[in-house]
């Protein structure tokens, strides 16, 4: 079975992973103990033949929401205001149980991220539906 782990950021941290964590008291160095953290995560799925596929997104800044109002379509750049956290990343795992793969995601609590970051973070699991009847509660 395939799940998909789904994690979150704000643009104030995409700012401070860019240079300008003024407002965290981040620095740019700071975040060169998670960069090495996840890509051993990564490597560490990969090897045991669970990882599908992997990605950061993008900061929220640059993010086009597509939607239609009374039958005409509208986009919105983003950030958008009423939006505290957005989706950063995303790992598609294909392991034995859903237990297995919150037990994964579970693993993202040791990432060495700065206090700041860490203090608020959260993973979610969802199953990856193959066909129609998967939608099924």
């Amino acid at each position: 079975m395939k799940y998909i782990i789904l994690s979150y950021a704000s643009q104030q941290e995409y700012d401070a992973m860019g240079g300008n964590g003024a407002d965290l008291g981040l620095k740019p160095e700071d975040f060169g103990p998670m960069y090495a953290w996840m890509d051993s995560f990564n490597q560490s799925l990969a090897d045991s033949g669970e990882l599908v596929e992997t990605r950061a997104l993008a900061a929220p800044v640059h993010t086009r929401r597509v939607g239609g109002r009374d039958g005409v379509p509208y986009v919105t750049d983003g950030p958008y205001a009423e939006t505290q956290e957005v989706l950063a990343g995303y790992w598609i795992v294909e392991c034995d149980s859903f237990d297995r793969a919150t037990q994964i995601a579970a693993r993202l609590g040791e990432c060495p991220a700065p206090p700041q970051l860490a203090a608020n973070a959260y993973a979610d699991v969802r199953p990856l539906a193959e066909a129609v009847q998967d939608l099924e509660v």
